[in-house]
């Protein structure tokens, strides 16, 4: 039985467009052990992924070394070079310098980018690490969509300090009513920090809640442990995997996961 018709001058709810989002670290551009140098292979992936926003770790800004050891090394920064025509918006934040250039995270957009800032989370001299927050805004989402690519350190005690430090700066830049992803390379092998995340900031993880727990990402070719994780609130989750077949083990060291979210009109 067919449902009533709308009664004439009804308004129609807005169009909601899904929303798929990748999480990578991309390695500087390299496999394990920077064995081969993956930039042109990861940008097709990445444009034949159909990604509406692209959340990217250990990306290099400047490297005057590799630019002349590679022939392949692009003239403009990797960021930029990734996002081609395909996202005509993106936002960097440095998160390491050294002498012969700079890397961090990256976010690569379709929406426009309204603002962005990052911040340093490193704990100690040894490890360069921060977020990148940014706004994006478009008819097709509801409301503006908070966006943060986070990349946490290697030890236990860090890692527990930068996870306060990301529930600060949300609590604190974040309204409560605003659909928000929090993504990237947490480095959370033991899986300490998603009670914190979810029970400060309301979250959940995406491949959590389809498949029972986080995705394995590490090593790519042989994962082992669930590091890189999509977290969301404000969402309607549709769907959540890793991308670790034969293409994607080829482009670095860990594995890229993916989320398809549809934006609530009222969220």
């Amino acid at each position: 039985m067919k449902g009533a018709a709308a009664p004439p001058g009804a308004v129609k709810p807005p169009r909601v467009a899904p929303l798929k989002v990748i999480t990578l670290n991309i390695h500087k551009g390299f496999t394990a052990f920077n064995r081969a140098f993956t930039l042109k292979k990861l940008k097709t992936a990445l444009k034949e992924s159909g990604a509406d926003v692209v959340f990217l770790q250990e990306v290099v800004g400047r490297h005057d070394e590799r630019a002349a050891e590679v022939a392949e090394w692009p003239t403009q920064p990797q960021f930029e070079y990734l996002a081609d025509t395909v996202w005509p918006h993106f936002a960097y934040g440095r998160n390491a310098l050294y002498p012969s250039g700079h890397h961090g995270n990256a976010i690569l957009s379709r929406y426009p980018i309204t603002s962005h800032r990052s911040e340093n989370l490193s704990t100690n001299r040894f490890e360069a690490r921060g977020l990148l927050h940014c706004t994006v805004s478009s008819p097709d989402l509801p409301r503006p969509l908070h966006l943060v690519n986070v990349h946490l350190g290697l030890t236990e005690r860090g890692r527990q300090t930068q996870a306060a430090a990301v529930t600060r700066h949300v609590a604190a830049h974040v309204p409560e009513e605003a659909p928000l992803i929090v993504a990237g390379d947490f480095n959370d092998w033991r899986r300490r920090l998603s009670k914190r995340l979810k029970g400060e900031l309301g979250l959940t993880e995406a491949h959590e809640a389809i498949h029972g727990a986080p995705a394995l990402t590490y090593p790519v070719v042989r994962p082992l442990v669930a590091v890189d994780r999509i977290y969301f609130r404000r969402l309607s989750l549709r769907d959540a995997r890793a991308l670790a077949g034969a293409q994607w083990r080829e482009l670095s060291d860990h594995a890229a996961v993916a989320a398809d979210f549809e934006p609530a009109a009222t969220s």
